[in-house]
């Protein structure tokens, strides 16, 4: 995984969307390969809502 680009997705999430940083911490623990699916292991963990996940890909999108 590009780990510049996980560094922005974080920073994004912490400073945009305010995810506080123990819920990053978790859900890197548990990051599967692909950085596209970092945010459905947020989601998955009831860590972030379906609107800021759309967020999220709306990002990893333009990013």
């Amino acid at each position: 995984m590009n780990s510049k680009r996980l560094q922005r997705l974080i920073r994004f999430l912490r400073d945009d969307l305010a995810i506080p940083s123990t819920s990053i911490d978790l859900a890197v623990r548990h990051q599967p390969d692909s950085l596209n699916l970092f945010p459905m292991v947020l989601w998955q963990y009831g860590l972030v809502t379906k609107k800021q996940l759309e967020q999220i890909f709306d990002w990893l999108e333009t990013a």
